[in-house]
């Protein structure tokens, strides 16, 4: 029997979702196999920590593949094959063959039981454990260079060969460093998922008015539907996140300055809401039309455009001019609103951008470039929108990463 400092490295680098994942996956596949997690820092699955409030959202009720997929703006193509092998239903499978429930919410975000985030952080590392998965923290990789069929990795403390290595560094700069060494290119980051600065004075002292849906578009290119926030620095919400998602590219070339339309009526035009303010004025002629809603939306917002359009004194219905309840129908259905900057959503930060997609075999997610090199997670050009999907491309590509790194290894061997 060989001690395991003479078995076959596997280096895992990078202690998060798909690191653990990964690890799991190719110790389990590979008892023969000296399996490493390499985590820079002294708190691992941090990202899982935080994620959903500190509860995880683990993944998304979407078990079909061809419309998981259309949650992912960069990566969609490349994700059908993997999600075919692994999904949504067996990320479930898998939690629950190890004790850990997993619900599901009404809008598709699914969540442990618990609603604790330490429920899959213990279920990840016990699951490495058993499978005998060694973790070593403040295990700092300064280099990776192609070695005798394998990698040498230079730490602080010494050097190790990995005869394979699995890269799960998300968008840290220094997983992409060593990727574009040993010849990959490299998509440059960007932020994805975040919300929208505005200053306006159509929700300024707003903050915490909410919609259940609006229809959103930007440049005429891109569109969502959802749920929006008012906040004190602008807009949030999942509508926005989306958004944001989709046109991160776009919105970073522009210095992230755009003009935002806004329906609040999806669904009714211009035309038709102004008919039904209309009606409501003539049905309603002696109410005061800022106190009023003649459309359902919230009550402060409202007011605030009958304010803007009407002015600040009081007005009876029968006093609303045509032009004003085409003013305020535009406003309703096509209010125009000037973006200037981006916030942050939450402690959740997700990046577009990382190894160019064509540079990987997603049948393994091994390197066309580095032989014996394996990818997982956000340090490829991959990015979903917020709702578990980034999780859920953690768990697949990790999955499968550990699994073929595994069948390498031993195909080597025989």
């Amino acid at each position: 029997m060989s001690s395991a400092n003479d078995k076959a490295l596997v280096a895992v680098i990078g202690g998060g979702a798909a690191g653990y994942f990964a690890a799991a996956a190719c110790a389990a596949a590979a008892p023969e196999a000296r399996v490493v997690i390499l985590e820079g820092t002294q708190r691992p699955l941090t990202k899982v920590r935080i994620s959903g409030g500190g509860r995880c959202n683990v993944t998304h009720d979407c078990f079909e593949p061809s419309a998981l997929v259309g949650s992912y703006p960069r990566g969609h193509r490349e994700l059908r094959g993997p999600f075919s092998r692994f999904q949504p239903k067996d990320t479930l499978a898998w939690f629950a063959a190890r004790g850990v429930a997993i619900k599901a919410e009404a809008d598709g975000r699914m969540f442990p039981t618990t609603d604790n985030s330490q429920t899959i952080i213990d279920c990840l590392q016990k699951a490495a454990r058993d499978a005998g998965v060694e973790t070593k923290l403040g295990a700092i990789v300064k280099a990776m260079t192609p070695k005798d069929g394998g990698f040498e990795l230079t730490l602080r403390d010494g050097t190790l060969h990995a005869s394979r290595v699995i890269l799960c560094t998300g968008s840290a700069p220094s997983g992409h460093a060593f990727a574009k060494a040993l010849g990959h290119q490299i998509v440059e980051p960007m932020p994805s998922l975040f919300t929208f600065n505005v200053k306006d004075p159509r929700i300024e002292g707003l903050a915490g008015v909410s919609f259940p849906t609006v229809a959103l578009k930007l440049a005429d290119q891109f569109k969502q539907n959802g749920p929006l926030l008012f906040t004190h620095w602008g807009l949030s919400g999942p509508a926005v996140l989306k958004l944001s998602a989709w046109a991160a590219r776009e919105l970073c070339v522009s210095n992230y300055r755009a003009e935002l339309e806004i329906c609040f009526t999806p669904g009714r035009t211009a035309t038709a809401v102004q008919e039904e303010i209309w009606r409501h004025k003539l049905a309603h002629p002696r109410k005061q039309s800022s106190g009023d809603p003649a459309i359902d939306v919230p009550k402060r917002f409202w007011q605030r455009l009958v304010e803007i359009v009407v002015g600040p004194e009081p007005q009876p219905w029968a006093d609303l001019s045509k032009d004003a309840a085409s003013r305020l129908a535009t406003e309703l259905a096509a209010g125009r609103y000037a973006v200037d900057g981006k916030g942050v959503f939450k402690e959740e930060f997700v990046t577009a951008g990382g190894v160019n997609l064509k540079e990987v075999d997603f049948r393994t997610m091994e390197s066309r470039v580095a032989p014996g090199l394996y990818f997982a997670g956000e340090v490829l050009d991959i990015d979903g929108i917020t709702g578990g999907f980034n999780f859920q491309n953690a768990w697949t590509t990790g999955w499968i990463a550990g699994h073929a790194a595994a069948a390498s290894l031993q195909s080597a061997t025989n």
